[in-house]
């Protein structure tokens, strides 16, 4: 902020508690730290990371259920994560469309991600799970659960995945 000398501008968005999403200003003689005296101009910022959370939290995304994510990989931390990446990149090298969380976010707002989303499936890899190698996947509809192995879950989801997707 010190280097503007006249008129500020921040932009925010209304209705949401997320601080601005832009902003700038005038400046007089920025350019003399470079070597370029006597240049003013203005500016101006946006942050498309904050524009995107605002438009999330205002519901301006359409919901798009066609053609969309069929299997839905938990994310519990760091190691969980790379772990379910690989097998999620497994899945679609099979053809099935696989997804991680991006974040470890509580397990409550992933369920809920998965719902809203209309996907199928979860897989549920923790800690305990990576290493007994038996993975829990849940049915999103019928809510059933079953423990497979890496092959068995394979074979589940390049069975079962595309049939049931959509049918909820």
């Amino acid at each position: 902020l010190d280097y503007y000398t006249g008129a500020i501008f921040e932009v925010v968005a209304p209705d949401v508690n997320l601080g601005s999403v832009g902003g700038g200003g005038r400046y007089d003689d920025l350019t003399a730290i470079f070597g370029m005296k006597g240049l003013s101009g203005i500016g101006i910022s946006f942050g498309l990371d904050r524009i995107y959370l605002v438009m999330e939290e205002l519901g301006l995304f359409p919901d798009v259920e066609a053609e969309g994510t069929e299997v839905l990989f938990i994310n519990f931390g760091d190691q969980e994560g790379l772990f379910s990446l690989k097998l999620a990149n497994e899945l679609r090298d099979l053809q099935v469309k696989a997804e991680v969380y991006p974040d470890s976010s509580k397990l409550r707002k992933q369920m809920d991600f998965a719902n809203k989303k209309n996907i199928p499936y979860v897989v549920l890899i923790g800690s305990e799970e990576m290493k007994s190698g038996q993975f829990t996947v849940k049915h999103m509809h019928s809510g059933e659960q079953h423990s497979l192995s890496r092959i068995e879950l394979l074979q589940h989801f390049t069975e079962n995945a595309s049939s049931d997707y959509g049918r909820h």
